[in-house]
């Protein structure tokens, strides 16, 4: 067998391995007890909308926790969100969260082409609260949240956003270069 051959063998046994450990945490996450969280209010396109409201007629909720308009890391993973929202939306609620005002939202997102809905935690407790700010500022990150059928509202599950993380495919892909990355990071435009 080539060292080619052998190097691929090897690497294919750490997707197994990756996998049984995907496995592992949703049998963990199956599991959990659910956090119980407020119903907070934040600033939509079309005025104040509560975290109930956010669900729509779905009883599960992603809300990204993205650091706005000042983050390129951010901004590509909201790229890549917008790829796959369709999919995510047919199955459960959609939404990114950020501290920029719905006006910059509005603009910023039509720039992008995004298509998914957008709220702005900008003046509440909800991004602190959920663990995404701290005393340097925004964390990006994802939690998600189950309605109940008396209406009350709890947290299952939520992860940090970051390089080599489950969400976003170009680490990934990079990671399959000899390389790596080599000091790459993203920007808003490449032109």
């Amino acid at each position: 067998m080539s060292a080619y051959a052998e190097s691929i063998v090897q690497i294919e046994g750490y997707r197994r391995k990756i996998e049984a450990l995907h496995k592992e945490m949703r049998d963990v996450q199956a599991a959990i007890e659910p956090q119980p969280v407020e119903d907070y209010v934040f600033e939509g396109q079309d005025g104040p909308v509560t975290l109930s409201a956010l669900f729509g007629d779905k009883d599960d909720l992603f809300v990204i926790h993205n650091m706005g308009t000042s983050c390129p890391a951010c901004t590509m993973w909201a790229d890549g969100f917008n790829g796959v929202y369709d999919h995510l939306a047919n199955r459960a609620t959609f939404v990114v969260s950020s501290p920029n005002s719905p006006e910059v939202q509005k603009d910023f997102s039509a720039g992008r082409g995004w298509r998914f809905p957008m709220v702005s935690h900008q003046g509440t407790s909800f991004a602190e609260d959920m663990g995404y700010k701290g005393p340097k500022g925004w964390w990006p990150g994802v939690s998600v949240f189950k309605r109940g059928a008396d209406g009350a509202i709890v947290r299952v599950s939520n992860t940090g956003l970051g390089p080599h993380d489950d969400f976003c495919s170009v680490w990934h892909f990079f990671d399959m270069l000899p390389e790596g990355a080599a000091g790459w990071f993203p920007k808003f435009s490449y032109a």
